[in-house]
């Protein structure tokens, strides 16, 4: 049957509408089952350059602080020194058996209060429950006080019976006052105890660092097991030397861990946001390519559109 010119021409433009219709639908269909738009894809390129952006800046902070790290446990180093032949050398906690440890011990994990510093707290925390299951294993003791809301967020969990005291918010780098006040917190709880055990992350370079231990035993100041048998005490009696003494040993290893600690999580920190940005710039060009594809597939499906227009009026 033959139709009227404007018939014809209506019918015509019905079918091309009917036609693009659909396959507007088909494409609706297909990004409702899971494929993003063209739109979509561009908003998550954009907070992916965004995110980069703040963790290519949090790095360069982050190399800026270390440098003052490294000063500030330069300078305590040798203000620690006089220590190690009284406590012994820090020991490493990977393959450590703790069989030197005494009978009741009181642990002193030293974590941060910040996050994005990649593993670093986990790895002080992964020590401390070692110490505590190979002390458990042996027939002693153990109990915690932790320094650092991560530290103390992670350790609650499985030994929250266990933990005596915490403190967070410890201003970071600490000073040497922070740490005697915080010495003389662990000191009240430490009386009952044969050993206070200090867990802490020790900054070797701004890559690599590793996790250590240090042992300090209370002094003797008479009997067996008798303290600094080599000294006079004059003119206090020795006792109370021992306990001057006793709170300073515990005040100067903390401030020292406290300043290799802060040295690597800030050597922490800038690692793992050098990795984010790493991955955030491989994302973008992910989505790039998606987002180019996406481009291609609607410019292509918009010359088909008026390719078969173009067809469906020739005929």
């Amino acid at each position: 049957l033959s139709l009227p010119p404007q018939e014809y021409s209506m019918a015509t433009t019905i079918r091309i509408a009917t036609q693009r219709v659909s396959t507007r639908a088909l494409a609706q269909m297909v990004q409702s089952r899971g494929m993003a738009t063209e739109k979509q894809i561009f908003n998550q390129i954009q907070s992916t350059k965004n995110i980069q952006k703040i963790t290519s800046s949090m790095k360069m902070v982050s190399a800026a602080k270390l440098k003052g790290d490294e000063n500030r446990l330069a300078a305590a180093i040798p203000f620690n020194v006089w220590t190690t032949p009284i406590s012994g050398e820090p020991k490493e906690i990977e393959d450590a058996t703790f069989e030197e440890l005494p009978e009741k011990c009181l642990v002193v994990p030293i974590t941060s209060d910040k996050g994005l510093c990649g593993g670093i707290n986990t790895f002080i925390t992964r020590g401390c429950k070692d110490v505590i299951k190979k002390l458990g294993e042996a027939g002693k003791t153990a109990d915690l006080v932790v320094i650092g809301d991560k530290g103390r967020a992670q350790l609650r969990r499985l030994f929250g019976e266990h933990i005596k005291r915490s403190a967070t918010e410890v201003v970071a780098p600490g000073s040497f006052a922070l740490t005697s006040a915080l010495a003389s917190e662990i000191a009240a709880v430490s009386g009952d105890y044969d050993a206070i055990v200090i867990i802490y992350n020790s900054y070797v370079n701004a890559a690599v660092y590793n996790q250590m231990y240090k042992v300090i035993t209370p002094f003797v100041a008479e009997g067996e097991g008798e303290s600094l048998l080599a000294y006079e005490f004059e003119p206090d009696t020795k006792s109370e030397v021992m306990v001057d003494l006793g709170e300073y040993l515990l005040t100067s290893q903390l401030f020292h861990s406290f300043m290799d600690g802060a040295a690597a999580e800030q050597s922490a920190r800038m690692t793992a946001m050098e990795n984010a940005s790493k991955n955030a710039s491989e994302m973008i060009d992910s989505l790039t390519l998606q987002y180019n594809r996406a481009r291609q597939a609607r410019i292509t499906t918009e010359l088909i559109e008026i390719i078969s227009g173009a067809s469906a009026l020739e005929d």
